[in-house]
């Protein structure tokens, strides 16, 4: 089976893709399965490509934004010269399914397969259906869906539309809290709070964590996941910060731009999960049961991270919080709220609620339709 990989741009369209290939190569049973992955050579698709031997090819691709802006004028004459890149590309690899993992990166890859007729499937992590899966619509053979609610934001089409949810890595369910409290030197009788921005780090939450720091660790452990942002409060700045905590209390907070292969264990020490309501955190929460404080970034596309903190919050399954009521004594106090002793049990319900709302097998179905577009076209 030969297959292209498009989409990156963040993290959460790459953590799909590594999740869905670990289930098919194991549904393969042997069957070689030789892969490309086409995106930016910027973008965090190359740098995880390169550390897990997948041949990668980089194209041209732009952001669409919408609003109107003199950039979207500059990145939309990226798309036909990148779509030009990946025909080229695709004709050299003849790939029997092109598997699209999202974002804007996507676009161009995916025009060019509809141009060649391949077989192609989109999948969608957002509760929404995004700018550019409406682009990539009418090139897809199949449409994979996070929710069943997502039906909704689908335009009309003759496509075949499927839920299958949003896979999430199989290591991520096998984290061992013993081991986050050695590996973060954390004492774990003391609830461990995680705040995360993702992978490129949230302004907002690093600066609450930062104005609320001093009393977060006289009661709480704190691994915060800063990000690479160059924005202030930066890693340095929070590093600082840090240091100059009482020395008792020092070692209560760690702070890195990015918690990689440790993540597992970081989730299973943690009580409680501060953080923006991109699709794959809230994929990996709800896969995990873990109880949140969600904080959507404003100014997506449709609001999107709205709409996916709603899904968890909707049910009961994490708290929601608006960035315009963030403050860090409205930040203080919902933590507080949520880690009182005495109130176990409602963090208890928050983690059961936030698991109904995760698919039993997401990376299954959704190797099972790129799987059954394989084997369509060999017997076709």
């Amino acid at each position: 089976m030969r297959m292209v990989i498009a989409g990156g741009g963040t993290g959460g369209h790459v953590t799909l893709a590594l999740a869905t290939l670990a289930t098919l190569r194991t549904r393969l049973a042997g069957t070689p399965l030789d892969l490309l992955w086409i995106g930016t050579a910027g973008g965090v698709e190359r740098r995880i490509a390169d550390e897990h031997g997948i041949p990668f090819r980089s194209i041209q691709a732009g952001k669409l934004r919408r609003y109107l802006s003199l950039e979207n004028v500059i990145d939309f004459g990226r798309i036909p010269i990148g779509a030009g890149q990946a025909l080229v590309a695709l004709r050299r690899f003849r790939p029997d399914v092109v598997f699209s993992t999202g974002g804007f990166v996507s676009v161009p890859t995916v025009a060019a397969a509809g141009l060649l007729r391949l077989p192609v499937l989109i999948h969608e992590q957002t509760a929404q259906f995004g700018l550019a899966n409406r682009l990539n619509l009418r090139f897809a053979t199949t449409i994979a869906l996070p929710y069943e609610a997502s039906r909704a934001f689908v335009p009309r089409t003759t496509r075949r539309v499927v839920v299958t949810g949003n896979p999430v890595r199989a290591e991520i369910r096998h984290g061992d809290r013993a081991e986050g409290a050695r590996l973060l030197g954390f004492n774990p009788d003391l609830p461990t709070i995680y705040a995360t921005g993702g992978a490129r780090g949230a302004r907002a939450i690093n600066a609450m964590i930062a104005a609320i720091l001093p009393d977060l660790v006289n009661r709480y452990q704190i691994i915060h996941s800063c990000g690479t942002q160059d924005v202030p409060p930066t890693l340095n700045d929070l590093s600082a910060i840090g240091a100059r905590l009482p020395e008792a209390l020092r070692s209560r907070y760690v702070v890195r731009d990015f918690v990689g292969a440790e993540l597992p264990h970081v989730y299973a020490l943690s009580a409680l999960v501060i953080g923006r309501s991109g699709a794959g955190t809230v994929a990996e929460l709800a896969a995990l049961g873990k109880p949140a404080l969600l904080i959507p970034l404003p100014g997506t596309g449709g609001d999107e991270q709205t709409k996916n903190a709603r899904l968890l919050a909707d049910v009961g399954g994490a708290i929601m919080l608006a960035e315009s009521e963030l403050t860090p004594t409205s930040l203080l106090a919902t933590i507080d709220q949520l880690l009182d002793p005495e109130a176990r049990d409602r963090l208890e319900q928050l983690g059961r609620a936030a698991r109904t709302q995760a698919p039993p097998d997401a990376a299954g179905a959704l190797a099972e339709e790129l799987l059954r577009l394989w084997r369509t076209g060999r017997n076709g």
